[in-house]
């Protein structure tokens, strides 16, 4: 059998040199683990501090070009309009247009039936008679007395008595003279006709209906004794018999802001729509002004003419009226989501060149709702936040978020919003 080959010692030299080599090995292990978990932990807390910038979307403030427009609600009055009263009392004999009826000046509209007024006209007739014949008689005596004193049949002092009786009857002559003529005026009254040219918008009596003369504040004809009451009248609350109302050209009555009033003088032309005319506008002019600012609601009533030849208008309708202000009123608008209001007041959020949020106060000029129009606060370039983010505040740094695309532009959803 071959001789076994010794197996050699390991030397103490070896030994010490595996046991570094291990050492070197697992230092080198962990020095690695330890940067790669810092570099991990770098890497989430800057993941996390780029997920605490918030994202937010800009747009530009809205402009309207260089004319703003003014849009107000108004109400259509006719230029003129009266509400037509008896001034005697009767029965309606009988009415000859109804409503919707063009008339003229003067036109017959209705009569009325007085027989109480005609018996007074009778028994003052027969007083004036009366009264004009003791008159004649006491002047006729006046003048044989006259005669006499100058016979010296008489004396001067019966002379006198009988010329001042004269006089006094001469004096209710008239008296009784000036109650016909009273009388027979109230009587022209029974004939109701119209004081101007217009359209009947209303009627309300019939034939044969009761009249009470006066008018809508219970005060009736009288006959000038400051009473009230008169021949031919009860004193009583009259009842509107018709309404007549001018309708070729129509008032408008509009509240214009305060803001605006510097900005709207007489001769300004306004633009007048109608919901029941779509498309169509008619063009007015402002006539005056009430030159002084309602305390409640803090605008100026101002009253506008329009033509309404045609008939198209119709009194006592809605109307939006339009006013195009001078070019040198600045109107810039936003989002009503962009406002922030807290203890600073109303404020815009904007972003600058270095993505840093500046906060600005503005004032509002005008609320269309959805839309909000700024009198002062903004630049025509800034760049606005549409919808800030919870506590935002001066100085934070935001990511800008990518432009929405316009409808149409590679959006298959048909959900794509266009910018504002």
């Amino acid at each position: 059998m071959p001789p076994e080959t010794p197996v050699e010692e390991a030397s103490p030299r070896k030994v010490r040199l595996a046991v570094i080599v291990a050492a070197i090995i697992v230092t080198i292990i962990v020095i690695t683990g330890l940067v790669m978990r810092k570099s991990d932990d770098k890497q989430l807390r800057e993941w996390t501090d780029d997920q605490a910038i918030p994202t937010v979307a800009l747009i530009k403030p809205g402009k309207r070009g260089n004319v703003a427009t003014l849009d107000l609600p108004g109400r259509l009055e006719a230029f003129s309009s009266a509400s037509l009263y008896a001034r005697v009392s009767g029965y309606l004999k009988s009415w000859k247009v109804d409503i919707g009826k063009p008339v003229k000046a003067g036109q017959l509209l209705a009569e009325i039936e007085t027989p109480d007024l005609d018996q007074q006209l009778l028994q003052a007739k027969a007083d004036l008679a009366s009264a004009e014949a003791t008159a004649a008689l006491a002047e006729i005596t006046a003048k044989r007395w006259q005669s006499l004193l100058d016979s010296r049949y008489v004396s001067n002092q019966a002379v006198d008595e009988k010329n001042g009786d004269f006089r006094t009857k001469q004096a209710l002559a008239e008296s009784a003279r000036a109650n016909v003529h009273r009388l027979k005026t109230l009587k022209n009254f029974a004939r109701i006709v119209a004081p101007f040219d217009g359209i009947i918008t209303a009627r309300g009596t019939d034939i044969g209906a009761l009249i009470n003369g006066g008018s809508g504040s219970g005060i009736g004809p009288g006959a000038g004794n400051g009473t009230g009451m008169g021949p031919g009248s009860t004193g009583g609350m009259g009842q509107e018999l018709f309404q007549i109302s001018n309708t070729r050209r129509l008032r408008v009555y509009v509240n214009v802001p305060q803001t605006y009033v510097p900005s709207i003088h007489a001769d300004t032309q306004a633009k007048i729509t109608v919901p029941e005319r779509p498309g169509q506008t008619y063009i007015a002019t402002v006539a005056s002004s009430a030159q002084a600012v309602d305390i409640a609601s803090g605008s100026t009533l101002m009253q506008i003419l329009v033509d309404n030849e045609k008939g198209e208008l119709l009194p006592g309708a809605f109307a939006n009226v339009s006013f195009d202000l001078p070019g040198n009123v600045a109107v810039l608008s936003v989002p009503a989501s962009a406002l922030m209001f807290d203890r600073a007041g109303l404020r815009v959020a904007t972003v600058g060149p270095d993505n840093k949020v500046v906060l600005k106060p503005v004032t509002i000029m005008r609320d269309l709702g959805k839309i909000i129009e700024l009198g002062s606060g903004l630049a025509p370039d800034d760049n606005v936040i549409e919808s800030p983010p919870d506590g935002i505040a001066d100085g934070d740094t935001v990511r800008i978020a990518p432009a929405k695309k316009p409808d149409g532009a590679a959006n298959t959803s048909g959900s794509g919003k266009g910018l504002y």
